[in-house]
């Protein structure tokens, strides 16, 4: 069985998590097919939105631990490598296009839970664990932190991390961390509803939506009125060339 399963709904790409007798955890060949699978949805012109979800009981409950053993100083490449590619995931949400709409249910953990901040928008399940166990562990919520700061208040973030206890879906849509909440057996269904809407504006102005949001979001006010004046002009450039 394939790692993940890409399916078309209209031009609605479905990207779903295929390891489901392990609650969907990413190991190296996984994340790899996922980070493939996002650039390629990203390049196709038929596409245009992508929903992320995972099969079985849950959405993912974060890094494979079972390849940790193998990630040690005596192997640096091999640790810088899986760090890179770690990164390079959680980056690609942020520099594509096209929307991306997480379908979280079951477990969401640790990467996991990085994966459901790094989707532009959220549906999660009422019962949803989201969370970042690592410290019980005795490893660090490392690259999954940047997302989660620019998302949640200092004091919530700080909670999620240093408390290391899941919340569930009304405690996700208090903090911000979800745009929808639904019982479990609807959460595919409203995700792809969002994101069929979204699939359906223009993709020049839903790109350069998408564009302006994420380079406004961590600037100062000057430079980030900068950004949408760019966007303006750039909108309306597009916009006259469509009517002629």
């Amino acid at each position: 069985m394939p790692e993940l399963i890409v399916e078309n709904q209209g031009a609605v790409r479905l990207l779903r998590l295929n390891r489901p007798e392990k609650h969907n955890a990413l190991n190296t060949a996984l994340t790899t097919a996922l980070l493939d699978a996002l650039s390629q949805a990203e390049r196709d012109a038929t596409v245009r939105a992508v929903v992320l979800a995972g099969n079985g009981k849950s959405f993912c409950a974060g890094a494979d631990t079972t390849e940790f053993s193998g990630l040690t100083m005596e192997r640096p490449e091999a640790v810088l490598a899986r760090a890179d590619l770690t990164t390079d995931l959680h980056l690609v949400f942020s520099r594509m296009t096209k929307p991306v709409v997480g379908a979280v249910h079951g477990n969401a953990l640790g990467g996991g839970a990085g994966l459901a901040l790094a989707c532009d928008l959220t549906v999660m399940a009422e019962d949803v664990r989201f969370g970042y166990p690592e410290l019980r562990h005795g490893i660090v919520a490392a690259v999954v932190m940047a997302n989660l700061v620019r998302q949640v208040g200092r004091k919530h973030a700080f909670e999620l991390v240093a408390m290391a206890e899941p919340i569930d879906g009304a405690r996700a849509l208090a903090l911000g961390i979800a745009n929808r909440v639904a019982p479990a057996a609807d959460v595919l269904d409203a995700a792809l509803a969002m994101a069929a809407r979204l699939a359906g504006w223009e993709p020049a102005a839903m790109g350069l939506t998408k564009r302006a949001f994420h380079r406004a979001a961590d600037l100062g006010l000057a430079e980030a009125l900068g950004v949408g004046r760019d966007a303006n002009v750039i909108m309306r450039g597009f916009r006259q060339g469509a009517a002629r």
